[in-house]
């Protein structure tokens, strides 16, 4: 797997950041620039960049052939060679230095490269030469190819259980931390054969290695097995497993002594609709909804907004659009290729479903995104604002999507199903969450990229853009800072080539 900072960046200017343009002239052209951010920090980074292109040295925001001075901090030349691929020099391309921040500083203090001293250089390591790393791997979750399922299974289920049981505590960090040590095995080519292989790749720290240490030698951990038993961790996991619970009030929930549905049921707490509903089809909603389930609400969904806007686009995102052959829940976006049909659509979608009898519970919210002429501010929350519904399916039981499809065409009453019939056995049908969300037709290929997934691809997606591009990603739009303008995109690819990424395919995004 190559890393992408070792290939050339490409984008609207000829793969140069709008910052390191070549046509702005340099004062030291053969100095080319580029600082390592591994250990010293984003912040850091960035003053030290912007330092020296005001002092006319090119810095680069990414790696390539092109850089001939690699400046890092508190690393070894050994480490730095393994995080770039830096193999060796070839006759052709100018020597690349490899040389420790004092260099840096000391030459803007002079403002012009000062020479190169022994004091300058990264050390190397002694004795035997560096075996060549067994895997490479960018920092950046989108800039890796993820598929599903993964060559190291059993590594990415325990970091999860550890992710998992960090957010339920609501330790965000720690969660994050270990959500990304699991992206990066899912992007590795083969599977893991021991912990020395692991040598210098991004995104694993101390913790994360010492897990998958204990798993590779052992074949299991004792902390992912304690937490895995711990009675809070199974509390809190069957509690956040109620549609409209998070962890928050399941934690309240928790310290009050509740652990079960059955003590939430007799506790006395008064539980909004969305908890009732929760609580009634607990098991169908924690049992995985499959491809082929996807496949008839999605003829359903279909259907049904065809018959109250024809010309309207119904396409399925999330995990299945993904790849995956199972998930939680079945993401839909809707849209209509003339920009303002679909106001009010989702009302008019509701309102058709509830006729037929296929909703369970819904909860609907309108759009309330505009955009700024000053850009995007930082949004209250990382939910984007379009009109959408939470819902809960009911879905026949023995319904291929084929079926669906017929019946509802010869028969729309066909797919009805009796709304007396609840109960937990027996029924020809179980409930299953459906999210539907209705874009404008500009902001769509915004909207499918955020709603694709997967959460950490959009997360590091979004880091990416303000880190390294000064732009800011959502849902909804691209907001160039620097130029201070919207950048517009048709398709996910566009908006990739306006970030300087290389385009990654839906089935890659498995982070």
């Amino acid at each position: 797997m190559v890393p992408l900072k070792r290939r050339k960046v490409a984008s609207s200017n000829g793969g140069q950041s709008s910052e390191t343009d070549p046509s702005k002239e340099s004062r030291f052209p053969q100095a080319v620039i580029f600082i390592l951010e591994r250990r010293m920090g984003a912040s850091r980074r960035t003053f030290l960049a912007q330092l020296g292109r005001s002092k006319g040295f090119r810095i680069e925001d990414t790696y390539s052939e092109s850089v001939t001075y690699i400046i890092s901090e508190n690393n070894s030349g050994d480490e730095v060679r393994t995080w770039l691929g830096v193999r060796g020099q070839h006759q052709s391309r100018p020597p690349v230095h490899l040389l420790d921040i004092s260099w840096y500083t000391e030459s803007m203090r002079e403002g012009l490269p000062v020479a190169i001293l022994d004091r300058h250089r990264l050390q190397e390591q002694q004795g035997d030469p560096v075996e060549a790393p067994a895997f490479l791997a960018a920092s950046y979750a989108c800039q890796r190819n993820t598929p599903q399922p993964g060559h190291n299974t059993l590594l990415t289920a325990a970091l999860s259980v550890l992710a998992e049981s960090a957010e339920l505590n609501g330790d965000e960090g720690r969660g994050l931390a270990f959500r990304r040590s699991e992206g990066l095995l899912r992007s590795l080519d083969r599977r893991v054969q021991g912990p020395a292989e692991l040598r210098g790749l991004p995104c694993l720290g101390d913790h994360s290695q010492r897990v998958i240490q204990d798993l590779l030698e052992n074949g299991v951990s004792s902390e992912v097995e304690e937490t895995k038993s711990s009675p809070r961790y199974r509390a809190m996991k069957l509690l956040t497993g109620i549609f409209g619970v998070g962890v928050k009030t399941a934690k309240r929930w928790f310290t009050e002594g509740i652990c079960s549905l059955a003590q939430l049921e007799t506790s006395g707490h008064s539980l909004n609709a969305a908890q009732q509903a929760g609580i009634k089809y607990y098991t169908d909603l924690n049992q995985p909804v499959s491809r082929e389930e996807a496949d008839a609400v999605s003829v359903m969904v279909e259907g049904v907004v065809h018959s109250v806007l024809p010309g309207a686009r119904v396409t399925l995102a999330g995990g299945f659009r993904r790849g995956k052959m199972s998930g939680h829940d079945v993401d839909f976006l809707i849209t209509h290729p003339d920009e303002g049909k679909e106001e009010g659509l989702i009302h008019k979608i509701i309102a058709c479903l509830e006729s037929r009898g296929l909703l369970l519970y819904q909860q609907t919210t309108r759009n309330t995104y505009r955009e700024s002429a000053k850009g995007a501010g930082r949004p209250s929350s990382s939910m984007d604002r379009f009109d959408r519904c939470f819902s809960i399916f009911k879905l026949t039981n023995d319904s291929s999507p084929e079926d669906t499809r017929r019946a509802q065409q010869q028969d729309p009453e066909r797919v009805r199903v009796e709304a007396d019939q609840t109960g937990s056995g027996g029924r020809p049908w179980r409930a299953v969450r459906v999210d539907l969300v209705v874009s404008p037709i500009s902001q769509f290929a915004f909207a499918l990229l955020g709603w694709t997934g997967s959460k950490l691809f959009e997360r590091e997606m979004r880091r990416w853009a303000v880190r390294e591009r000064s732009m800011s990603l959502s849902s909804h739009a691209l907001y160039d800072r620097n130029q201070e303008r919207y950048l517009r995109a048709s398709s996910e690819e566009e908006i990739f080539a306006h970030l300087g990424l290389e385009y990654v395919s839906p089935t890659g995004r498995n982070a």
